[in-house]
């Protein structure tokens, strides 16, 4: 064990500062380093508090670190390495990576936050800094940045709110003042909601879709990772003991997301629907609350940033190489790129959860917690739970949705023309990330060992975890076989559907509309008060110029003589005094 030189946040955002000024070259290579020194640092300090500090007044503890933490820091940091690695060779412009790695920091000092009072300041400011990643790209991106920016300002407004009364209720902001996670009976509402738009709750979801499908590919990779799974990290502070409804809202998700990518042509679109689904499962189990079901959904954490990071990155290959991004004008591209369609084809046996690839083992855990520790009451049917159900059928979703996007963009018909495949620095990012999720797959142990608890120890957690069995994987290739079968069903169908309406049919004008109604109205009253003290002001200069003159036209008179004894300045006072009585009666 290593004492802490820094909290590891400061490694990142020192990075940050530096790269736009010693050329792309070197300055990717300093991200590279950065963000990949984060995963023996986090590894090797000792567990508790430290850089104990003074925050706005308050108890702080800006590097905390334990096993939740430490799991958030070491894929934090892998990932961040090979998406700088593969921005660089991605055409990625110096600044756009220097604001990615502003991202990167931000979400760091949010899991290695020991208080709600340091989470919440890098919360608010990885929204910021994220927004920012989407903008530099322009164009249409700029529109969803600000509706992604507006969203999740309300997310952080309601969960500033949560610790708050958090605090009103504890007296402290560090979370080892409640073991509970969110005290009171507002506070956890609150932050469910809040912390709900970061992880993508069903109606507060539009941003994801709308949003990650714009920036510069290599932005996508960085946004797919940090904002949903923090807020994962953040909803395990806030509920630690576990939530049913948070639970079955999970569930929903899961099923949810993997319907409406089922119906997309844009890739990234897709791929957005995407994360919804697989952060429902992560959600479900830390709604379920036992030590099995947190594990599952930190494992799975863990395993979708791998997944879902690669997924984004043999997408961008394709917009990067093809400049086309509808899976309708593609086809055949496993000829022409082989690397990728098979980086590819991992990614998504991954996420779809076969057997032998990492999300198999994090997808289980989950799924074994609802079938063996969630309570039985009235939604228990037939030997299942319906979140257990409604986690199976995301499953067939997803193996529908990967067909959907393998078939149509790599193995279906032929490419016209001829395209090259990723290059060496995309594939050596490419190849290294797919390599993990085949190792974590085949050798479980190795995931288990930056879990939380043990899953294969009965003191740790109430039902034992194990991943080869001969029911699970027929389970898994069950899944996969309906999947299939699903897919074959729908493939017609599907062609004839055009863009199916989400909520953001309704978000996205709202945004537009609503936000320039609120500039429109600051700035007429601004206009309308300034014409007001204009107004006022050459009164007042009348009044003082010509004192009778102006009492004349007041009083209807040509003019009325002031007696000698009263001054210009009394009289102007009352004046102002009776203005202020009538603008005051005007606006009661």
């Amino acid at each position: 064990m290593v004492d802490p030189i820094v909290p590891p946040f400061a490694i990142v955002l020192a990075a940050a500062l530096v790269i736009p000024f010693v050329g792309r070259r070197i300055g990717h290579a300093i991200g590279v380093l950065a963000t990949g020194a984060v995963v023996p640092y986090v590894w090797l300090v000792e567990d508790g508090a430290h850089w104990s500090v003074q925050l706005f007044g308050f108890d702080a503890v800006l590097f905390n670190v334990d096993s939740f933490s430490v799991l958030m820091g070491l894929i934090f940091g892998f990932i961040a390495a090979a998406a700088v690695l593969y921005s660089y060779y991605t055409e990625a412009e110096s600044t756009q990576t220097a604001i990615a790695l502003t991202y990167v920091g931000t979400s760091l000092g949010a899991v290695f936050g020991g208080d709600w009072l340091t989470l919440i300041f890098f919360w608010e400011l990885m929204a910021v800094t994220s927004t920012l990643l989407v903008w530099h790209y322009g164009g249409r991106a700029v529109r969803a940045g600000f509706r992604y920016a507006l969203l999740h300002g309300i997310g952080g407004t309601l969960l500033l709110g949560a610790v708050v009364w958090h605090y009103v209720e504890v007296g402290s902001f560090l979370f080892s003042a409640a073991e509970g996670g969110m005290a009171g009976g507002v506070a956890p509402v609150l932050a469910a909601i809040g912390i709900g738009v970061n992880v993508g709750f069903i109606g507060l979801h539009a941003w994801l879709p709308d949003t990650y499908p714009r920036p510069h590919v290599a932005a996508s990779v960085f946004l797919c990772v940090y904002t949903t799974k923090t807020g994962v990290y953040g909803m395990y502070r806030a509920f630690p003991d576990g939530q049913i409804a948070i639970a079955y809202m999970g569930g929903l998700m899961a099923v949810f997301g993997a319907t409406f990518a089922l119906f997309q042509n844009d890739m990234r679109r897709l791929l957005s629907y995407h994360i919804q689904s697989q952060v429902g499962y992560m959600v479900a189990g830390v709604g379920i609350g036992t030590t099995l079901s947190q594990s599952g959904a930190m494992a799975h954490v863990f395993n979708h940033i791998l997944y879902k990071g690669l997924l984004f990155m043999t997408a961008g290959v394709v917009i990067y190489r093809t400049q086309e991004a509808n899976l309708k004008k593609l086809g055949g591209l496993a000829r022409e790129m082989p690397v990728t369609a098979a980086t590819f084809s991992v990614a998504a046996l991954s996420i779809a959860g076969f057997p032998l690839f990492n999300g198999f083992v994090s997808k289980g855990i989950i799924i074994s917690a609802s079938h063996y520790e969630f309570p039985k009451g009235p939604l228990y049917v037939g030997g299942f739970h319906t979140l257990e159900i409604l986690l199976l059928v995301g499953g067939i979703g997803t193996f529908m949705s990967f067909i959907k996007f393998g078939y149509y963009a790599f193995f279906h018909g032929e490419y016209e023309g001829s395209v090259p495949d990723a290059n060496r620095g995309q594939t050596v990012a490419m190849v290294t990330v797919a390599a993990l999720c085949i190792l974590f797959g085949v050798f479980d142990s190795a995931l288990f060992a930056v879990l939380p608890f043990d899953v294969t120890s009965s003191s740790a957690v109430g039902h034992v975890y194990t991943t080869y069995t001969f029911d699970h994987v027929v389970e898994g290739v069950v899944l996969a076989v309906a999947g299939l079968i699903g897919f074959v069903l729908v493939k017609k169908p599907l062609k004839k559907l055009g863009r199916m309406p989400d909520v953001d049919r309704v978000y996205n004008p709202l945004a537009l509309y609503g936000g320039r109604a609120v500039v429109v109205g600051v700035t007429e009253t601004y206009a309308a008060a300034d014409r007001a003290a204009v107004r006022l002001a050459e009164g007042s200069q009348n009044a003082v110029g010509d004192t009778e003159a102006f009492l004349g036209r007041v009083a209807g008179r040509e003019r009325i003589t002031v007696p000698t004894g009263i001054s210009t300045s009394v009289v102007l006072v009352a004046l102002v005094l009776v203005g202020i009585l009538v603008v005051l009666l005007q606006v009661a």
